[in-house]
């Protein structure tokens, strides 16, 4: 009977991974088509970057406050329940904003409204679903779903732009709206079918037990996640990455577009050979096994980002020909986007796997919190720093910088400390040459 009801959990979990990376492309491609037209919408209506910055900052600001809630919310509440409840949620907050479009015409306010309830849903479905991985599918398959879930992120991330703006002259801002929206239902439909306490290991709510407060709750989670060394360091190196990114978010697209005068359909080409690295490499970790080192092959993953990240600025010291330069910032993002992925996908299974279960939301959501504060902040600092500095030694110094800091904060004690099998390796290795 136990061998039987395993079976029929595994069949589950192989249900959980095709409907997981279904919903989550569905979703992200309503998404990226939904954020592109709106992009367009109130540059077109506007003209005014102000107006397009207030809309990241509704975006982004929102989830920075609300992700330690979120946080809370999914560690004491039914995940299924939150993550279907955002959903509806973001469903209904579109459907809004397309009977607006329809009664009296877009405005900013509209706009702004419904761009702070879908990140506030979104903090909460993301926390939840991240959460729940463990839930919904079994350990020897964690790495795969994580896989495949970046890869609909990252197809996501292609198609959806690259269709939104074929359609944006074609058909009227209601249509977006009415795909979003669809896409939206489609995966409440699709979220509602799954069983998120499948391989779960929550603890059960004792009758008469006295209850954590938020606060409590929330400093409990701060509390253990003190007491995890390996945790604490994936942790702060994430942070290091997310601040000095800054410098390669803005760098990148002022030297190649102000310095190196390219053309607009090659910057975006190159643009898009990250996506396909991240989608190739996606491929290929949900398809082999689970990798046995993930912080040590995540920490030469960093600093070859690091390494790449420097790379940049090499046509603005040596001369390249035009189709050259191109070539080389295609190869360069290709790589850039094959090594994020290396990095991401084993240290998240590795989080996994490490959190315990009651714990996962509030720890997911403090990194949130910390990443989602430092980025806008990096964005602004570097923004202002490439007006004043050479954009060389500016990306020079935070590629140097990210791989010392790198180096130091995972070095080889660290290391073995995520990994005591290395040690154990090393002894056994130094038994058979003694022999």
């Amino acid at each position: 009977m136990n061998i039987l009801s395993e079976a029929l959990k595994l069949k589950r979990a192989t249900y959980h991974l095709w409907t997981f990376t279904i919903s989550k492309l569905i979703s992200s491609f309503g998404a990226q088509v939904y954020a592109l037209a709106i992009s367009f919408y109130i540059l077109q209506m506007t003209g005014s970057a102000t107006s397009f910055a207030a809309n990241l900052i509704c975006s982004i600001l929102p989830r920075t406050l609300i992700a330690p809630f979120a946080g809370y919310v999914a560690d004491k509440y039914p995940r299924k329940t939150i993550v279907i409840t955002a959903q509806i949620a973001t469903t209904i907050a579109i459907g809004g904003l397309l009977t607006v479009s329809v009664i009296s015409g877009l405005s900013l306010i509209s706009i702004y409204a419904t761009t702070v309830v879908i990140a506030i849903t979104s903090s909460f479905s993301g926390v939840a679903f991240t959460s729940s991985i463990t839930g919904l599918v079994d350990e020897a398959r964690i790495q795969k779903a994580m896989s495949m879930n970046q890869m609909s992120i990252s197809f996501a991330a292609i198609a959806g732009p690259a269709l939104g703006g074929v359609l944006y002259g074609a058909v009227t801002m209601p249509i977006f709206l009415v795909i979003y929206m669809s896409a939206s239902g489609i995966a409440v439909l699709l979220e509602s079918t799954m069983n998120f306490k499948l391989f779960a290991k929550r603890k059960e709510i004792v009758e008469g037990e006295p209850k954590e407060s938020m606060l409590q709750s929330m400093k409990a989670g701060l509390s253990y996640l003190r007491l995890q060394p390996v945790l604490m360091t994936i942790i702060w190196i994430s942070l290091v990455i997310n601040f000095l990114f800054g410098a390669f978010q803005v760098g990148y697209s002022f030297i190649l577009i102000e310095k190196m005068k390219m053309v607009s359909t090659h910057f975006g080409l190159t643009e898009g050979a990250s996506a396909v690295g991240m989608i190739l490499m996606s491929i290929y970790l949900s398809v082999r096994k689970e990798l046995k080192y993930p912080l040590r092959v995540g920490k030469w993953g960093i600093i070859g980002m690091g390494l790449a990240m420097g790379a940049v600025i090499l046509p603005l010291i040596t001369q390249f020909p035009y189709n050259g330069m191109f070539a080389f910032y295609a190869t360069v993002m290709f790589s850039f986007g094959i090594l994020v992925i290396l990095v991401n996908t084993p240290i998240q299974v590795m989080m996994q796997k490490m959190i315990d279960d009651d714990y996962k939301g509030r720890v997911f959501s403090i990194l949130e919190t910390m990443a989602m504060a430092l980025m806008p902040l990096g964005m602004v600092l570097f923004g202002f720093l490439y007006d004043v500095f050479p954009p060389q030694w500016i990306l020079g110094t935070s590629s140097a910088v990210l791989i010392i800091v790198v180096l130091i904060m995972a070095r080889p004690s660290v290391v073995r400390k995520a990994h005591p099998e290395l040690d154990k390796s090393k002894t056994v290795k130094a038994e058979t040459v003694q022999e």
